[in-house]
Parts: C-alpha cells; sequence; structure tokens
C-alpha cells in the first residue's frame, strides 16, 4: 500500500506544480508593464542584440519650406509627418501618420464639410472618428482620421482607402485646428 499512496501522492505533487507553473505564467503575462518583473540587463562585455536596442526616436522633420502662409495643416507624404501651423506661422503640434492607399497630388486644398466626429466605419472597416476630408481621387474621400483602437495599420493596398491615420490624441487635434475650410497643404 505504501507503494501504491506515494505514487498517488507523487501524482498529485506534479500536478500541482504544473497548476501552479500555469497560473504564475498566466499572471505574468497579463501582468501590466508597471508591475512586471524588470528585464534582464545584458552586460556591458556582451555586444547587446538588436532586439535589446531602444527604438532611436527621430526628431520631427522640420516644417517644408514653401508650405504656405497662414493657418494650414502641412502633410508631407514621403515623411508621413503633419504639422499643424497657426496664422502667425508657428506649428502647434507635429505628429507622425500612416499614409491612406490613395495619397492626393502635392497642392492646397481645404477642409470640406462634412465633417464625422462620431466613431464611424472606415472604407477598410475599421472603426473611425473625427473624419476631417480634404481631398477626393479616383473617386474616394482623403482625409484625416484616427481609429478607435489607436491603430494605424498600413492600409491594403488593394482597397481604395483615403483615411490617413493618427493616434488618438493627434486625431482629437486636428479635429479642434481644422475646421472646415481650413487650407491643407499637401507635399511631396
Amino acid at each position: 500500500m505504501a507503494r501504491g499512496s506515494s505514487g498517488i501522492v507523487a501524482g498529485l505533487t506534479a500536478a500541482a506544480l504544473a497548476a501552479v507553473g500555469f497560473l504564475a505564467y498566466q499572471a505574468s503575462a497579463n501582468a501590466p508593464d508597471s508591475v512586471a518583473a524588470p528585464k534582464p540587463k545584458v552586460s556591458s562585455s556582451a555586444p547587446a542584440a538588436r532586439h535589446d536596442k531602444p527604438k532611436e526616436e527621430k526628431p520631427p522633420a522640420a516644417l517644408p519650406a514653401g508650405s504656405g502662409i497662414g493657418k494650414r495643416v502641412v502633410y508631407a507624404l514621403e515623411d508621413r509627418q503633419v504639422w499643424l501651423v497657426d496664422a502667425s506661422g508657428k506649428v502647434t503640434r507635429t505628429f507622425e501618420v500612416m499614409p491612406s492607399a490613395l495619397s492626393p497630388r502635392p497642392g492646397t486644398y481645404q477642409v470640406g464639410a462634412p465633417r464625422q466626429g462620431p466613431p464611424t466605419r472606415g472604407s477598410d472597416g475599421v472603426m473611425i472618428e473625427h473624419v476631417v476630408r480634404f481631398a477626393m481621387v479616383d473617386g474616394a474621400s482623403v482625409g484625416f482620421s484616427a481609429a478607435v483602437d489607436g491603430s494605424m495599420e498600413s492600409p491594403d493596398p488593394s482597397l481604395k482607402t483615403g483615411g490617413v491615420r493618427m493616434s488618438r490624441a493627434d486625431g482629437d487635434a486636428v479635429w479642434e485646428f481644422a475646421t472646415v475650410r481650413t487650407k491643407v497643404v499637401v507635399v511631396p
């Protein structure tokens, strides 16, 4: 009997350890970064692995020369950057965006009506808010918007979408700044 009971005890112990290990893994996987265990640092004697390096943050590009005067939104296609410029010519905010599948030609446009503030479904199926339209390309509206879930995914090139995506905070800023008839200057 001793031999049989020790097998049962060993089995129960193994099951208990497996359950504790599983629960510990679940807890660590769901813990917010603020309470998660710190990641080990790479010693100075060992070369750092590529994924251990912090992402280099580049300073925002300067406002493109020749982007106009007065109050305007400047959108640089190649830099994927937007600047909000007040009436005195001062940049009040700049941020990166994810370009749409359809891009307008460089030139000066104007924010049109109607603008849409409440969440709606974009042409790519993503729920978006603060839609500020300013151009038409191949029959599709092009405008700034923010995904409700905060994502900034690359657009599906097979879809005719015109949503230039930005963070929700930047979307709020564009919504407040770019009222109907505000100039939008698109540069290469």
